[in-house]
């Protein structure tokens, strides 16, 4: 079988891509059924906008820093048991370690 370049156009921005006979050869392995809709730009961005990671939305807690008094906001729910630190002084006490 003897595959050509084509010319489609994008279904998203309607600009014209190619697509290629090395392309074409990979859907004629994979059993791929339909050509390709999206040019290779509006595929991407589809792509990043579907595995962008969703970031649990945090609970925060203004609170006062153990090492240096300063009021801070951090995204979770002190205990008693353990001192609160704000991010600089957090840092400074990992660096050290």
């Amino acid at each position: 079988m003897v595959f050509v370049d084509i010319k489609l156009a994008c279904v998203d921005c309607g600009a014209d891509f190619v697509f290629t006979a090395a392309e074409q050869f990979y859907f004629v392995t994979k059993n791929f059924a339909n050509l390709p809709k999206h040019c290779k730009r509006c595929k991407a961005k589809r792509n990043r906008a579907f595995y962008k990671p969703v970031r649990p939305s945090l609970h925060e807690t203004q609170t006062t820093c153990a090492e240096c008094g300063l009021e801070t906001t951090v995204p979770f729910t002190p205990r008693q048991a353990r001192p609160v630190l704000c991010s600089e002084c957090f840092h400074k006490q990992k660096v050290a370690s």
